[in-house]
């Protein structure tokens, strides 16, 4: 059992409660706009244009087709390897194999509270993820999922018994507008957002917020209502998470940051339709 990682944050206090180590997962089945990991996205063809863009000889390449091999002590983290990638990918990524991943966080175990799994969008790594969680637990380490909701989570309920929980983005309530940021369609996101919060499961939605409106008091207003049921006795958090440019494609970096007062303005519409807890990122 391995699983394709782009690459491992060894201690975040940003990715869910506690210090975390966060697992960035290769590959993406979204292609969002404002996304600020996107050479998560793809995979590597090996097709060698990194390996003659990087500046300090830190990629070679066995023969022609081959992932390039990355050494890490001569890297000096540049990013003109991600830069060049014509596939969204990244050099830097490799498989990592289940036990080799339980051994590393068995040595930081004593640091952390659990690990957070990310990406890239890592549940369509689940099985990897069904194996690992068990494991995680044995050491006294929580899990969470980081997603986009587009997996059927009902069809793995093995992942959902050992994950401790899920953080949910939600794009847009729109289709049309979900499209637009994303190239794909909102229904199952929806549909995740209710089985999560049905299992106890779901601990947090997450909606991106730009200067320009995506129609995110719509997509507050949508997923209150879809989670209605299921909040009154939850602690399901609402996180608005203002727009960065930082790791963004140049051509969408004009998005731009929304004002504070905005974001203030959320916070309050997501309280009053019933949200236990809303906040700024």
């Amino acid at each position: 059992m391995t699983a394709l990682i782009n690459r491992i944050i060894d201690y975040s206090e940003a990715d869910g409660p506690g210090t975390r180590t966060v697992l960035i997962f290769q590959g993406c089945n979204f292609r969002c706009l404002y996304c600020h990991r996107p050479s998560t996205l793809g995979n590597c063809n090996g097709c060698g244009v990194c390996v003659l863009h990087c500046p300090a000889g830190a990629l070679t390449q066995e023969r022609p087709g081959a992932q390039p091999r990355w050494e890490a002590e001569q890297c000096t983290g540049c990013g003109a390897c991600v830069n060049a990638c014509r596939k969204d990918s990244s050099p830097r990524m490799r498989r990592m194999e289940l036990q080799e991943t339980v051994d590393l966080m068995a040595d930081r175990r004593s640091r952390i509270q659990g690990i957070t799994c990310s990406g890239g969008e890592c549940t369509l790594q689940a099985a990897f993820m069904t194996e690992l969680f068990p494991l995680m637990r044995q050491q006294g380490l929580s899990s969470l999922i980081e997603t986009n909701g587009t997996l059927d989570f009902e069809k793995h309920q093995d992942l959902l018994d050992h994950c401790d929980g899920v953080m949910l983005d939600i794009k847009a309530a729109d289709p049309a507008l979900h499209r637009e940021l994303t190239g794909r369609g909102n229904e199952r996101v929806f549909r995740s957002a209710a089985v999560l919060a049905r299992a106890g499961k779901l601990a947090e939605v997450r909606t991106v917020v730009t200067a320009r409106d995506f129609g995110v008091r719509e997509t507050v207003e949508k997923t209150a209502q879809v989670l209605e049921p299921y909040l009154k006795n939850s602690d399901i958090c609402y996180r608005f998470i203002p727009f960065r440019v930082f790791g963004v494609r140049r051509e969408y970096r004009s998005l731009g940051s929304p004002l504070r007062p905005d974001l203030e303005d959320l916070v309050r519409l997501a309280l009053d339709r019933g949200f236990p807890r809303a906040l700024i990122s």
